[in-house]
């Protein structure tokens, strides 16, 4: 049988991912000395590897050439979903926020308000929500530049510490939604692989909780 394909998101969320499957007893030796190789076998080749950019992670689980994916909440909110989403792994946890320039009230007054992202769908999503008719500027860059230029009265973006924000004189309006790694899988590598991945995702899930439970004694 052909190996279970797994995307993970190159960076942070691939070395925490890594660390789950050898704490769960697969052999991650090729992936730690992987070089320029970008599909890598697991445990005695029953799992493959594939390291890739984040947006990718969902393109290959839901065109079916990846059977499962680990990516932040952040890209599954912003791309959409056509795949189940079996697992919260715990782990990159920040969060969507609302930000502007510190001591403004971002829901005060008539004007319409104008926000800068990388994530333009979280964003009215959740000013749709609100039921707020608000201009959304998509930037790539440092989008803490939007407000500080007066491009934007505010800008949506993850936090973490929120030492960017507030070393270019911003502050967090409002929290939108939480963040973690989630794991992912194909439709119908869903049905045709059930046992394996739910099998491989209850080790992962015990494993998580085995963890969680050695940080809080």
């Amino acid at each position: 049988m052909k190996p279970l394909r797994i995307a993970l998101t190159k960076g942070r969320l691939e070395k925490d991912t890594v660390n789950l499957l050898e704490q769960i007893g697969l052999d991650c030796t090729q992936v730690r000395e992987k070089g320029r190789r970008l599909i890598l076998p697991v445990g005695n080749g029953e799992i493959e590897v594939v390291l890739a950019k984040a947006a990718d992670v969902i393109t290959y689980v839901e065109n079916g050439v990846c059977d499962l994916g680990v990516v932040g909440k952040d890209t599954i909110m912003e791309n959409g979903s056509h795949f189940y989403e079996i697992l919260d792994l715990g782990f990159g946890r920040c969060r969507f926020a609302l930000a502007c320039r510190k001591g403004t009230d971002f829901f005060g007054g008539y004007k319409a308000k104008t926000v800068a992202s990388k994530y333009p769908n979280v964003a009215r999503q959740f000013f749709e929500s609100r039921a707020m008719d608000v201009r959304i500027i998509k930037i790539e860059g440092s989008v803490e530049l939007a407000p500080l230029l007066g491009l934007a009265d505010g800008i949506v973006d993850i936090v973490e510490t929120g030492t960017t924000l507030k070393e270019n004189g911003l502050e967090v309006t409002e929290t939108i939604a939480g963040i973690s790694a989630r794991l992912i899988a194909n439709t119908a590598s869903l049905k045709m692989r059930k046992q394996e991945i739910e099998a491989l995702a209850a080790r992962m899930e015990a494993q998580i909780e085995k963890n969680r439970e050695e940080k809080s004694v």
